[in-house]
């Protein structure tokens, strides 16, 4: 069953005891986005730094996820397979999730994880009557903060229900797409098509330079042709002025297109131009360009190609 975007806002219930774990780069915005509605939200993040704006804007702090046995609704985004397992598994007397959310209660995962792992924390949390709702997130932190995001979800269908009326807070589109893994397998096709964008336009546009066309005209041209697509529009700018501070960088993109590979691997896909671009990602960064965003390919090709 696949839901369409959603237009109409249901009304999210204000005295809801709602928990968060790990306010990043992501998280932090869309927890503003739940405060700046009235909402009251229990925080868990080890960062002060990341913690205290927050505080600020009326969240609470929670000193440990023992302190969210009384939430009823708690939402995680955290950076990788290890961190949501440690954060789900880990030993009751740690305070992990799985032995704290009381049954009925609803977890939201909203990371960039692999479906095995996802599919391990749906396990433990069924053993313990909780629902589960995994809503990976599409775009940048840009549109996090306009509350502009696009939410994959999928699981338990009284979690849909439950978290939709919040998640229609912190986006303006969700989708359901069924009621296992789907939506960790739909991220992980867009951010294959992300990460491909980059590298051929960093071709494309290598091949023009040599040409003698400039990169403000090439992608004049380009995002007024038929190949125009919202990323290439979002990152014009960045292309014509060689700025490549990071939205997303290029050693991110790297643990993305592990995660892809390795999904792929596990069901018996062959990605094989998805493999080459991995090792274009590998190399820009081991010419120094790990951190920069992951457009800094279009900057590496026209290097490698004026050498």
């Amino acid at each position: 069953m696949t839901s369409t975007v959603r237009t109409t806002a249901s009304l999210a219930p204000k005295d809801l005891a709602l928990g968060w774990v790990g306010a990043g780069k992501m998280g932090a915005p869309m927890i503003q986005n739940l405060l700046a509605k009235d909402l009251k939200v229990l925080v868990t993040e080890p960062s002060e730094a990341r913690l205290s704006p927050l505080l600020t804007a009326g969240a609470t702090g929670a000193d440990a996820l023992t302190d969210h046995a009384a939430s009823k609704i708690v939402f995680s985004t955290l950076p990788n397979d290890k961190v949501l397992l440690d954060v789900v598994l880990g030993s009751e007397a740690q305070g992990a999730l799985a032995g704290v959310l009381a049954p009925g209660a609803v977890f939201v995962e909203m990371s960039t994880v692999s479906p095995g792992c996802s599919a391990k924390v749906a396990e433990a949390l069924s053993a313990r009557g909780v629902h589960y709702l995994r809503a990976p997130l599409s775009g940048s932190t840009a549109l996090a903060e306009q509350a502009l995001l696009t939410v994959l979800a999928s699981g338990d269908e009284p979690a849909w229900a439950a978290a939709l009326p919040f998640l229609q807070i912190m986006s303006s589109r969700q989708f359901y797409l069924g009621p296992g893994e789907e939506a960790r397998f739909m991220k992980l096709v867009l951010n294959t098509l992300v990460g491909a964008s980059s590298a051929i336009l960093s071709e494309a546009l290598a091949l023009g330079e040599s040409g003698g066309l400039s990169p403000t005209a090439m992608m004049e041209v380009i995002n007024e042709s038929v190949v125009a697509s919202p990323l290439l529009k979002y990152k014009e700018q960045t292309v014509v002025s060689g700025d490549y501070a990071p939205a997303f960088t290029i050693g991110q993109m790297i643990k993305d297109f592990t995660l892809i590979s390795d999904t792929a691997r596990a069901e018996d896909v062959p990605l094989i131009t998805t493999g080459v671009i991995l090792e274009l990602y590998r190399a820009a960064a081991n010419a120094g360009l790990k951190d920069d965003d992951f457009f800094a390919l279009v900057k590496w090709q026209s290097d490698l190609s004026l050498r």
